[in-house]
């Protein structure tokens, strides 16, 4: 396939995106350095150089920024994000600085020797950048066996990073003249690592305007196969829900003897405190089969999520069965006005009396339904060879399949893992939300809001694709949404490459779907199919390197084939066409299904 020209490219990459676009280099093994060996290396607190929190009656006690600006204190304690506490934020364990307020608590990169074990998939790096604009710098990973390996760290600036990829944003930016009502950001960024190699010790980079808090190494789940996820797509009003249980209907895709579930905070400003949870498998409606069995967070019955962290339960001994309906119940002990969630769960799940209802088999306490699932984005189940994440829009995530019936095509696909044995029968997470687009946030990632679209596949790739469980392959099928509210072709090739350039980083196999028909759809006007064109002539023919390449996707999916009408190749085929010429129903996305090659999946 041919690699040269490109279809009428739009702007620059950093134009079109803007600050917190992360490159990682590959985690290429070389022989340690002397100078690496020169310096030994400290735990990373004792280089804390700089302070960034200041209490808000003593604003002067700090200087983050070098024009006396800093982090409130008080803020950092409203959002859960106290002295000294361990944070998991995509799938990494990172303990905020503790420190008073008016002591150092971070350090500037300045390409210090950092004392740090361990073995997994990523480095993570909890950071933010001053200076108005992100900062960027190489640093290198130093491991037990002798060896190194590079990699590049970019931090969005603490002011005017995109708020879609921050771990957590402030309210308020301290001053000397007064506090000012601006956003303030932190970030969660990882990078790749050696796979199989135990980390002994991290180079900083050399960029002084990039400031690190916490640093650690995000284990492997390959213990783990990721059965069921849903990625959060808002913030929204809910409820209000006080001393309620939730009885989420989840559907999984891999069987496997333990299970453990994952319940996230995005996106919020305040902790939400899980009280109790449970799980069993469905029986009918809000009926479980056999009792609920409890799960336990660190050994205890519950847990607090501080704002943009997440909970992952401990292992339980249960059998999973492929293939069926889970009962996910948690119990919210206080008021919850709003909550991170999925809105378009195309499954009824169920809302209880007030009470802890966790462990009650029965439906009769579940007087309430909702077609959301808040809060819960995963459910692991033990061994298994992995997992495929779809990275997608309203087509992925099911609008227009038949309620209640796991009709979405990554449903179907599961259903084709299952009755084989080519290819390992992967677990399949569905990572589609409607109204997504690659290259703009609906949500703006910050807020309570009514727009469910999600933050741009740019800035949730890193939480929603390269930190889930033992993904193993992503297929990227996004596109239509910003052709049809006014992207180029080239802007959004640009998109896609970028997509694959990021996945690869990290060893993932990526493959790209060509963009479906929508002739008919209001949006869909003949110059927007004229763009899905191009994009789909670039993804056939260029989206896929000749030969050995560590650029460019790995292999293609013809969606675009499998839905058109034959005789009107702009409109998908009337079998297919849910009603509103744009998504397919029920046999249309079992034609989706049906057209992805398993042998592209990996061996």
């Amino acid at each position: 396939m041919r690699r040269g020209s490109r279809v009428g490219r739009g702007p620059g990459l950093r134009a079109l995106w803007g600050p917190g676009i992360i490159l990682a280099l590959f985690a290429t093994l070389t022989p340690l350095s002397s100078t690496a060996e020169a310096t030994e290396p400290l735990p990373l607190t004792q280089y804390f150089d700089n302070t960034a929190i200041s209490d808000d009656a003593l604003p002067g006690t700090a200087d983050f920024d070098g024009s006396g600006a800093s982090l409130s204190a008080q803020d950092l304690t409203a959002a859960g994000w106290t002295r000294g506490r361990a944070l998991t934020v995509q799938g990494a364990r990172l303990t905020w600085p503790c420190r008073d307020p008016g002591e150092p608590d971070n350090v500037r990169a300045a390409g210090q020797p950092v004392r740090v074990r361990g073995e997994g998939d990523a480095l993570a790096f909890l950071l933010t950048a001053t200076g108005g604009s992100e900062v960027s710098g190489a640093g290198t990973v130093s491991y037990a066996d002798g060896t190194e390996s590079s990699y590049r760290l970019t931090a969005p600036d603490w002011r005017t990073g995109p708020l879609g990829a921050k771990a957590v944003a402030l309210p308020h930016v301290n001053t000397p003249n007064g506090q000012l009502a601006e956003k303030a950001r932190l970030y969660v960024v990882t990078v790749p690592i050696a796979r199989g190699h135990e980390v002994e010790s991290v180079r900083l980079p050399y960029a002084v305007d990039l400031h690190v808090f916490a640093l650690s190494v995000r284990p492997d789940t390959a213990a783990w196969t990721g059965s069921w996820a849903a990625p959060t797509s808002t913030y929204a009003t809910v409820g209000p829900w006080t001393d309620r249980t939730l009885r989420l209907v989840v559907h999984t895709s891999a069987g496997g003897p333990r299970v453990r579930v994952r319940f996230d905070n995005t996106f919020a400003s305040a902790p939400v405190r899980i009280g109790s949870a449970t799980v069993a498998v469905q029986s009918a409606g809000a009926t479980a089969s056999g009792t609920p069995l409890p799960l336990t967070f660190g050994g205890a019955a519950g847990v607090e999520l501080p704002a943009g962290a997440q909970a992952f339960s401990d292992p339980l001994d249960f059998a999973v069965p492929a293939d069926t309906n889970l009962l996910v119940s948690f119990h919210l002990p206080g008021t919850v006005t709003a909550a991170p969630l999925h809105r378009l769960a195309q499954q009824r799940s169920y809302v209880s009396e007030p009470g802890d209802h966790t462990a009650d088999g029965s439906p009769t306490p579940y007087t309430s339904t909702l077609t959301t699932w808040p809060l819960l984005t995963g459910v692991d189940v033990g061994d298994g060879p992995g997992s495929v994440v779809v990275l997608g829009d309203s087509i992925t995530d099911g609008e227009r399949s038949t309620l209640d019936t796991n009709r979405r095509w990554p449903d179907v696909l599961a259903d084709r893992l299952r009755a084989q044995s080519a290819v390992p029968q992967y677990g399949v997470l569905n990572q589609g939300i409607a109204a997504n687009r690659i290259l703009t946030d609906r949500y703006p990632g910050d807020g309570v809001s009514t727009d469910s679209g999600g933050v741009s596949a740019l800035h949730r790739l890193d939480r929603d694709v390269l930190a889930q469980t033992s993904a193993r392959t992503a297929i990227v099928f996004q596109g239509v949404n910003d052709l049809r509210t006014g992207a180029s072709a080239g802007d959004v090739i640009a998109g896609l490459e970028e997509l694959a350039a990021r996945v690869r980083a990290r060893g993932l196999r990526v493959l790209v779907a060509t963009i479906g028909p929508c002739g008919g759809e209001a949006r869909c006007t003949s110059v927007v199919d004229g763009q899905r064109a191009a994009v789909n002539t670039w993804i056939r023919e260029e989206a896929v390197p000749d030969g050995d390449s560590d650029t460019g996707f790995d292999g293609i999916v013809d969606f675009d084939a499998a839905l058109r009408d034959p005789a009107q190749p702009t409109q998908l085929r009337p079998a297919y066409d849910s009603g509103d010429h744009l998504h397919p129903g029920d046999a249309g996305l079992a034609a989706l299904a049906g057209a992805v090659p398993l042998e592209a999946l990996g061996p």
